[in-house]
């Protein structure tokens, strides 16, 4: 378990982490988002202990990253995936980090094969590719076979396959019950992975409930209806107290299910040609709840002319 208590962390006059409070419960992948300069990064790396908290706590399981005895086996970690001598190959670069930390040598080839790198386990890692990297960084991560996993942007530079793969992953060590705490800016990836999300922005806690939740809250579904009476439904559905847009011969209506623009329709006489409950995403939410807490906001196209 991770638990952050009144997390602050300040450099000069700039607040990066601002007095956050959160709990990452074993059991479940925790998602963690929010925009860039948010905080998010700060936050993982003085949980790690690379970073001393200005005020407020952090702890694994209970006490400090630091003061465990077995780090390796307590928290696997990937912050950085090319933090690594490219001389060595990947074999290599594990057995070091086996031996010093008293991990059985067999373990070095079990991670490889999990992650997929036994044909070039000998390679020097200065030449693998982001997507090998960042396999090889997951496996470091495992190497000792830890019950808190902690993972910052694992997909970077991964196929399809690959991110499937660090998506099954990452659910079936949380089925085994252990502590996975993911950090991504791929919304649709998070949706699928994430069963529970902690939200950020400008170093604050914005969410931090489930991930169904989430979406339910900060991003409405509507219903897509094509029709080519389409003003004349518009008209009717805005008189039964629906918010109504269109678009040419497309409405999207929200106050009521595809059920009830159906019926009403209907008993209207009117033609239907197309009648779809769009869900709202993962990303429309965050998009929502984060646009104020946004640091680098891009120009509309077009206004640097």
């Amino acid at each position: 378990m991770i638990v952050a208590r009144d997390l602050t962390k300040t450099y000069g006059s700039r607040t990066a982490v601002d007095g956050i409070s959160f709990t990452v419960e074993p059991g479940r992948v925790t998602g963690f988002l929010g925009p860039n300069g948010a905080g998010k990064s700060t936050t993982m790396r003085m949980l790690l202990g690379l970073d001393r908290p200005t005020s407020g706590s952090i702890s694994v399981n209970g006490h400090r990253y630091a003061d465990s005895p077995a780090p390796l086996r307590e928290v696997g970690a990937l912050l950085e995936a090319r933090a690594l001598h490219p001389g060595r190959t990947a074999r290599n670069h594990l057995r070091w980090l086996a031996a010093s930390n008293a991990l059985p040598a067999s373990r070095v080839d079990e991670v490889l094969g999990l992650v997929g790198l036994e044909s070039v386990a000998d390679q020097r890692v200065g030449r693998f590719s982001l997507g090998m990297g960042q396999r090889l960084g997951i496996a470091v991560a495992l190497l000792g076979d830890p019950a808190v996993v902690v993972l910052d942007e694992p997909v970077n530079g991964l196929d399809p396959e690959g991110i499937r793969w660090v998506r099954t992953l990452a659910r079936d060590l949380a089925a085994e019950g252990r502590t996975v705490f993911v950090s991504s800016h791929l919304m649709a990836e998070m949706a699928l992975t994430a069963e529970h999300l902690v939200v950020i922005g400008r170093g604050r806690v914005l969410a931090d409930c489930t991930t169904a939740d989430f979406i339910a809250r900060h991003a409405a579904s509507h219903v897509r209806v094509r029709s080519p009476q389409a003003a004349d439904l518009a008209d009717l559905l805005r008189r039964r107290g629906c918010d109504v847009a269109a678009d040419g011969g497309v409405l999207r209506v929200q106050g009521l299910d595809t059920t009830g623009v159906g019926d009403l329709a209907g008993a209207s006489g009117l033609v239907l040609h197309e009648l779809t409950l769009v869900r709202s995403s993962l990303e429309d939410a965050f998009m929502t709840l984060t646009a104020d807490s946004v640091e680098y906001g891009a120009a509309p196209a077009g206004a640097a002319r």
